[in-house]
């Protein structure tokens, strides 16, 4: 297992728009790293600002104040969807720069690329956009299933089926339910136009339960076609060690959502034959090696301990009985400590926590150096991380556009080379980014 690396930062950004840097102020005119506003919170700067403020500060009737209001929301959401001018970041293996693709989105959560070169994009509250040709479709997509959005829940991953070309499926993982009886779902459609059609649900965790957390869930096909879906303990961690129960693990199905016969749990008394590993607490990145074939995991962890796991059929993870992290509000160590015979250890863990969600193994031709590197997103600390391999260990990390653009809730590797990420803030603030070459001189 990997543990104190010495983390390395890239060196920033080197160049750049000014505006980029601050569309936003901190309470009280302090400069600082941009933050967006809370949801519902208009902020912007300069003479026009200022003007505003001014009337805004004087004692005007409830009707002005709601006509002001209006256009000055209107120029923000504007200002925010402007193309973005892109800023220049040194790393220690590329120089790169950050384009904004789109703006717009609330909540942004997993990506999936069309083979017309247009890119599919979930929104936890429940909706499915395109964006085409860095143009955010302002009509959903149709016929996604209903979602429970709340808490950490609803609308989640977004996969495309292996032969998508020839059938068209479409596949999401979401929380659905009531709020004593919910749990993470997956249902398939077939994308005409701009609508799912033929929905299909294929999979329900089970049992449900209460509660808005731990949901996971990320999608992967493997290279045989079987599909992955990871899940999260719902807040119960208990239930994790629990074959019987779907939660807090890895299941794998076949595309149509049927039970594989090699799953390791098939036959195994009181065990659900959806299983495919226990002990993960809630897992939000998922990734195949290209050249290896090995599938890399990563989890949260409660205070410290988020780890990355190789993902083996039948393995047991270890949570809650084994961890690095420590509980929340007494801060001492959770389980019966760090290792113990039977459960697997991560080949790499943070603390304290990053909060990971999403993950990609770099296998495109545009950053050669970066070949074979796991890409991380990071909730909490708000940076990329560029884990490098030697086989199954992390040998070296760095840590990319730290505190820049906020929460980063899921990073691909696109099929032109180029790696895109999603930020996790309310509309009109959620932007797809794009890593690209910086260009010479």
């Amino acid at each position: 297992m990997s543990r104190g690396l010495p983390v390395r930062r890239g060196a920033g950004r080197t160049s750049g728009s000014r505006a980029d840097r601050s569309h936003f102020r901190r309470p009280g005119g302090n400069r600082g790293p941009a933050r967006a506003p809370k949801h519902g919170q208009v902020t912007a700067t300069g003479p026009s600002a200022r003007f505003i403020k001014g009337l805004y500060g004087r004692r005007v009737g409830r009707l002005r104040a709601a006509l002001l209001a209006v256009p000055v929301a209107a120029a923000v959401f504007a200002i925010s969807n402007l193309p973005a001018r892109a800023d220049v970041f040194a790393s220690e293996e590329h120089t790169f720069r950050v384009v904004t693709v789109a703006t717009g989105l609330d909540h942004p959560w997993g990506l999936a690329f069309l083979p017309d070169g247009r890119l599919l994009v979930t929104e936890r509250s429940g909706r499915l956009r395109t964006v085409t040709e860095g143009r955010l479709d302002p009509q959903p997509v149709g016929g996604v299933p209903r979602v429970r959005a709340s808490g950490q829940g609803g609308l989640l991953d977004v996969a495309l089926h292996p032969d998508f070309r020839e059938n068209g499926w479409v596949y999401l993982s979401y929380a659905a339910g009531q709020w004593r009886r919910a749990g993470t779902e997956v249902a398939r459609g077939r994308l005409r136009g701009n609508r799912l059609e033929e929905v299909e649900k294929l999979f329900r965790a089970l049992p449900k339960s209460g509660g808005g957390r731990h949901f996971g869930s990320r999608l992967r096909f493997a290279p045989d076609g079987h599909l992955f879906v990871t899940l999260g303990d719902r807040g119960e961690r208990h239930r994790a060690q629990d074959p019987g129960d779907h939660a807090g693990s890895i299941v794998r199905l076949r595309d149509d959502g049927t039970v594989p016969p090699d799953n390791p749990f098939v036959g195994v008394d009181g065990a659900l034959p959806e299983v495919y590993t226990i002990g993960n607490r809630n897992v939000q990145g998922l990734a195949f090696h290209p050249q290896t074939g090995a599938l890399f995991a990563h989890e949260h962890g409660p205070r410290g301990g988020d780890e990355v796991n190789v993902v083996r059929a039948g393995i047991n993870y270890g949570w809650p009985v084994i961890s690095y992290g420590r509980e929340y509000m007494t801060g001492i160590p959770v389980g019966q400590g760090t290792r113990r015979e039977g459960m697997a250890q991560p080949i790499h863990q943070w603390t304290p926590s990053i909060a990971p969600s999403g993950l990609t193994v770099y296998d495109g031709d545009r950053f050669p150096r970066w070949r074979g590197n796991l890409f991380a997103g990071a909730l909490k600390l708000r940076h990329l991380a560029r884990l490098v391999l030697d086989g199954e260990r992390v040998v070296q990390e760095e840590r990319l556009i730290e505190d820049r653009y906020g929460r980063i809730r899921d990073v691909r590797t696109g099929p032109d080379g180029l790696i895109y990420v999603l930020t996790d803030a309310p509309a009109p603030y959620g932007a797809l980014l794009r890593l690209e070459p910086a260009p010479a001189g």
